[in-house]
């Protein structure tokens, strides 16, 4: 099953250290891999360290970070509460990051004169004061993900089912 990684849709994967060679043979195009065991890039994008803006990265980052002093404590917990207390903490910071930089889209999604809904993408992508946050968006609102997004709200809008 090592050829699904050189699908163009976007997912998460893992594989053992034996299959690695393999996967470098493969004609994976736009990949961020990375070697959990060793904590190192094994092939990078180059724009990991510019994608984020430099405040929201750093408010991740601090976020995170909390994650080290969780793992740290000593506590009489069964590890289900710590992973369980991770796990929350993660999403948590994510959750934020998402309302900070797309929480206003709501604002942008308009009814045309047939009825239809349809986002306005430039307007929302404008309505962001910061600089960065708006590079961020326009690299953002490309992705499946955020298209994924945002048919689902409008589909929620319209109270379709499926």
């Amino acid at each position: 099953m090592i050829d699904i990684v050189c699908c163009p849709t976007p997912f998460l994967v893992g594989l053992l250290s034996s299959s690695l060679p393999k996967l470098k043979d493969l004609p994976v195009e736009e990949a961020l891999m990375v070697n959990l065991g060793s904590d190192r890039f094994i092939r990078q994008m180059d724009d990991e360290d510019t994608l984020l803006p430099r405040k929201l990265q750093a408010a991740l980052e601090q976020a995170l970070e909390r994650k080290n002093e969780l793992i740290n404590q000593d506590s009489d917990s069964d590890s289900d509460d710590e992973c369980n207390t991770l796990n929350g903490l993660v999403s948590e910071v994510f959750i934020r990051f998402f309302v900070e930089t797309v929480g206003h889209y709501s604002l942008f999604l308009t009814q045309n004169e047939k009825g239809e809904r349809a986002f306005q993408r430039e307007a929302f992508r404008k309505s962001v004061a910061s600089k960065s946050i708006r590079r961020f968006l326009e690299v953002f609102m490309e992705s499946q993900m955020f298209a994924g997004f945002i048919q689902d709200r409008e589909l929620r809008k319209c109270r379709a089912k499926g």
